[in-house]
């Protein structure tokens, strides 16, 4: 019989709350170079703050009180975004640029609301590898997992919308997920699904990129993950699989049956930021919803078109 994907153990007792999230920022970026060569990918722009800032702001929203941030060589400029800058605030204090230092003050009110810490990946094996360095600050708590890659806005944030599911499931492993085009379904991991109540999905299996023919279904997994536990201690055993990394999927699926996968299908606006075409388009369709953007945006469109 099928499992109720919602269904709670009576003897469970009530689910810990998620403190803490792990956001990976230890990635090569290499589709952006050469602009990543010396910046990270974590720090380009989307419209006027870095893609990164969007995972911490989630973090927040939903209740997160630690951020680990996982970061590899050359990401010094992800500390020094989230530091204070008191020469820059010496600067426009001098020159009356109070608007200019709101702006400033929201950032490092960031870091008054959560507690930032950062570790490093000293080799890029993958992102399995990646959130697993995060292991001895996790202490054996389920622990949120935000991909800066995917930038999702909604009312509810998509991570709060994870962790409620999490609690109502008892504790399962919830992954983010969302149908997706037919010609798109060879970009992502694939779920293979049990169970269902609206939009809460047992997962039975997860496929990599498969040919869109044979695919167990539309559900594609997105950059974001509660993950309990037992994955952490299958990441202990993980050994380096397909193009000498560490999966997060493959962990994953060793978990399924002696303990829960479930996916939420999220609301909210997603925003791809990891191939340049996807970049270029999110900055665009977040400009356009600016007010202050928005007209200008449009007049640049019918002047190249």
């Amino acid at each position: 019989m099928a499992r109720d994907p919602s269904h709670t153990p009576a003897a469970s007792g009530r689910t810990p709350r998620i403190r803490k999230a792990i956001i990976t920022a230890a990635g090569l970026g290499t589709r952006f170079l050469p602009v990543t060569k010396a910046q990270p990918k974590e720090m380009l722009p989307l419209v006027d703050k870095p893609t990164i800032q969007y995972s911490v702001e989630e973090a927040i929203a939903s209740g997160i009180e630690d951020v680990i941030m996982v970061t590899g060589g050359g990401k010094r400029a992800i500390v020094d975004h989230f530091d204070r800058s008191r020469e820059i605030e010496f600067y426009l204090q001098a020159r009356g640029k109070d608007d200019l230092l709101a702006i400033l003050a929201e950032v490092d009110a960031l870091t008054d609301k959560v507690h930032l810490c950062f570790v490093q990946q000293k080799e890029p094996l993958g992102l399995g590898n990646a959130v697993y360095q995060a292991h001895n600050l996790v202490e054996g708590e389920a622990v949120a997992v935000l991909l800066p890659d995917d930038v999702i806005l909604a009312a509810t944030p998509c991570l709060k919308q994870l962790m409620d599911a999490h609690e109502a499931s008892g504790g399962a492993t919830v992954l983010a997920c969302r149908r997706v085009p037919r010609n798109q379904i060879s970009r992502y991991g694939i779920l293979a699904t049990g169970a269902s109540r609206g939009p809460l999905h047992e997962v039975v299996d997860m496929v990599e990129k498969p040919d869109p023919d044979s695919a167990p279904s539309d559900l594609a997994i997105f950059g974001r993950y509660v993950l309990a536990p037992d994955v952490f201690a299958a990441l202990h055993r993980a050994e380096v699989g397909a193009g000498g990394e560490v999966q997060l999927t493959d962990a994953i699926k060793r978990t399924i049956g002696a303990g829960r996968v479930v996916a939420l299908e999220f609301e909210g606006d997603y925003y791809d930021t990891g191939t340049i075409p996807d970049y270029l388009k999110s900055n665009l369709a977040l400009a356009l919803k600016r007010p202050d953007l928005r007209e200008e945006m449009l007049r640049v469109i019918r002047e190249l078109a």
